[in-house]
């Protein structure tokens, strides 16, 4: 990608300089692994940062414990760290484009705290790790095309992107996408417990569970239909998938995954309150 250094703009060419703030964590790692694979960065141009301890991985790109460091070798500066953590990140990046991974951190608090007008909220979840994250986000009034194209590119590497309207709808998506494969392990974890309880191995329990939800996933994916559709359809067979589906609905899932995703977005609103 091309870079005009003097601006600290970014284009779409060659030379992008890409700086990963908790580079050694869970989701740093992934994002830095997709953006390598998918050639958006050169790992000469890629600089990560570490607590403790420096991680034997991304041979040829810039380790370091210095935050700030980081950040003055960067055209791009992504915030991978727990919310908590943020308030003492004093790191300053004047003119450059910062993206938050964070959950609830507000786009004023990110400029302000960073001294940048262009700023980026994003969620990219778990699942990038394997190039399947959900990402919503949204950008300040300082981020132009050029910034929004980078963007689109290290998400669109992790996965599927979409900029979203406002910074309520990331709030509720926190909790929605968010969470990853919290959910869906959620369910394989209750449908696993279930049949143990009833006599079937552990082994066989969880190959069964595990294998039913990544097919599930996968006909999603290639099929692409709504979820609801794919519900009416089991229903229609008046079999015993629909017994299943009206004996949970009974019980009270919808209500049970409202509460949930309520609560994940009165999570994030408060992080952004306490910011």
């Amino acid at each position: 990608m091309d870079t005009d250094r003097s601006e600290g703009k970014v284009g779409a060419g060659k030379g992008l300089r890409i700086g990963v703030i908790g580079g050694a964590g869970w989701l740093g790692g992934a994002i830095a692994h997709a953006v390598l694979d998918a050639r958006i960065v050169e790992p000469q141009d890629l600089s990560l940062s570490y607590r403790s301890h420096c991680p034997d991985r991304f041979p040829g790109s810039f380790w370091t414990a210095d935050n700030q460091a980081l950040a003055d070798r960067s055209d791009v500066v992504i915030l991978s760290v727990r919310p908590a953590d943020w308030h003492g990140l004093t790191v300053r990046a004047e003119g450059r484009l910062v993206l938050s991974v964070m959950a609830g951190i507000r786009l004023a608090a990110l400029g302000a705290q960073h001294r940048t007008g262009r700023v980026v909220r994003t969620l990219p979840n778990a699942a990038a790790e394997v190039r399947k994250s959900y990402t919503p986000w949204i950008a300040s009034p300082g981020v132009d095309e050029a910034d929004k194209a980078v963007v689109r590119a290290i998400f669109d590497a992790c996965g599927v992107q979409d900029e979203v309207r406002s910074e309520a709808e990331i709030d509720y998506l926190t909790g929605l996408t968010g969470s990853g494969p919290a959910f869906p392990a959620l369910l394989a974890d209750a449908m696993m417990s279930d049949a143990i309880a009833r006599g079937l191995s552990p082994h066989v329990a969880r190959r069964a569970v595990n294998t039913l939800l990544i097919g599930a996933g996968r006909l999603l994916e290639q099929r692409d239909d709504c979820p609801a559709d794919t519900v009416q359809t089991f229903l229609d067979y008046r079999g015993t998938t629909a017994a299943a589906i009206e004996a949970m609905r009974q019980a009270g899932l919808a209500q049970a995954v409202s509460h949930g995703l309520a609560a994940a977005l009165q999570a994030s609103v408060s992080m952004g309150e306490a910011s």
